[in-house]
């Protein structure tokens, strides 16, 4: 009877232990995925698995998120912008080089490629969003944990006029990024409005606790209130380009060896604010998904941010562009290199070095050096980022 009694003890053991790993575990076309479920969207004609583990899914254009806001249920799409600025300094790398994913297959033509994510990303989201300089020092000035102190920049700003456009080359990097929701960013912001309500128009690269440099868009047209998101997670921006995924891994430098950059470029055309990755039209904002930047923009930053949990009360180690302080220089620390912006003529033009403002915000942590070397590989540029935490220079 006590071998009985046993055997059944072990039995009940073995079942809940399978039970709870069950449980604990999700499976997407015979993949685990941990605790996050990864949807595939609607309109799905074909499936590719990435080199990287990503799921591709080849959604049919006209079946796309974007169709889901409520601005754009008789949208006619626009596969091309009407014009192409002048005096554009563009990347002419095929795009298809530098995502991994088309050693495995191709989208069909009538379909853009869509990254299979979890169903809920909102807490990500949420950390992102680019700060004023008011609301950073109120942040700063208080003690309630506002989340908004827990950013933290090196970023050039131009402003003072009316723009159509932003544009520049982008180093890539691959930065250590530590848990808690952290991040590392490399990237340009087009924006109008009042900071309570500010229109933004985001594209780069970005790094997550997974280590993997992707590039990511964003978009809010109410502050980062109740509009907007990361990618296609949400309706607004229309997708074109078949060959291009957004939020798939990038190729990325290597410190005192290879660089890797990438040319993004936003700018007004038909109405809408078109997204271009080195000379390829990926796709486009409409304008009336917005409000202040119906029009045009009235700010353009360029640069780095992070997000510091700030666990134990210590400053994070998550690294900013190459994870070194711009003195080290090209090869070694992260730089933008032509800088420019297009004015109402249609043509893009150098941002004067002169009318940049620097904002480090911890200099000590992470800072950016505008270079005065203007050479027509370079144009305008800089370098930016660093290390992090370090017990005497970066503690907090």
């Amino acid at each position: 009877m006590a071998n009985i009694a046993n055997n059944k003890v072990e039995c009940l053991m073995l079942f809940l232990l399978t039970f709870s790993y069950v449980l604990s575990d999700r499976f997407v076309d015979g993949r685990r995925i941990g605790t996050s479920k990864l949807v595939k969207p609607k309109g799905t004609i074909k499936t590719i698995e990435g080199k990287d583990g990503d799921i591709i899914d080849c959604v049919d254009l006209y079946q796309q998120p974007a169709f889901d806001h409520p601005l754009l249920k008789n949208h006619t799409i626009q596969m091309e912008p009407s014009s192409t600025p002048s005096d554009l300094k563009v990347n002419f790398s095929p795009v298809k080089l530098i995502q991994g994913w088309h050693k495995r297959g191709q989208c069909p033509e009538a379909t853009i490629p869509i990254v299979r994510s979890p169903k809920n990303q909102h807490l990500r989201a949420l950390r992102h969003f680019k700060r004023s300089r008011t609301q950073l020092k109120q942040s700063l000035d208080s003690n309630d944990g506002d989340i908004l102190s827990n950013h933290e920049y090196a970023v050039v700003s131009f402003g003072g006029e009316n723009f159509l456009g932003s544009h520049a080359t982008i180093n890539i990097w691959k930065p250590i990024v530590e848990g808690n929701g952290e991040m590392s960013i490399g990237q340009i912001w087009v924006l109008a409005g009042p900071e309570e309500e500010i229109n933004t128009l985001e594209a780069g690269w970005r790094v997550d606790s997974d280590q993997k440099s992707k590039f990511f868009i964003y978009w809010t047209s109410d502050g980062y209130q109740k509009t907007g998101c990361e990618n296609l997670d949400c309706p607004g921006f229309v997708q074109t380009n078949k060959n291009f995924a957004i939020g798939s891994p990038l190729d990325v430098s290597v410190y005192n060896s290879k660089q890797v950059d990438i040319g993004v470029t936003i700018y007004k055309s038909n109405e809408s604010w078109w997204l271009k990755v080195n000379d390829q039209v990926i796709g486009y904002w409409p304008q009336s998904i917005y409000n202040y930047l119906a029009n045009s923009a009235t700010r353009l930053d360029y640069g780095g941010e992070i997000y510091n949990a700030k666990v134990g009360g210590v400053h994070t180690k998550t690294q900013m562009g190459s994870g070194h302080f711009p003195s080290e220089g090209y090869g070694k620390a992260s730089y933008f290199r032509h800088v420019q912006y297009m004015d109402s003529t249609g043509g893009f033009k150098d941002v004067e070095v002169g009318k940049l403002t620097v904002d480090a915000m911890k200099p000590s942590c992470y800072n950016i050096a505008v270079q005065s070397d203007r050479s027509p590989g370079s144009g305008t540029n800089f370098y930016f980022g660093g290390p992090g935490y370090s017990k005497d220079k970066c503690p907090r």
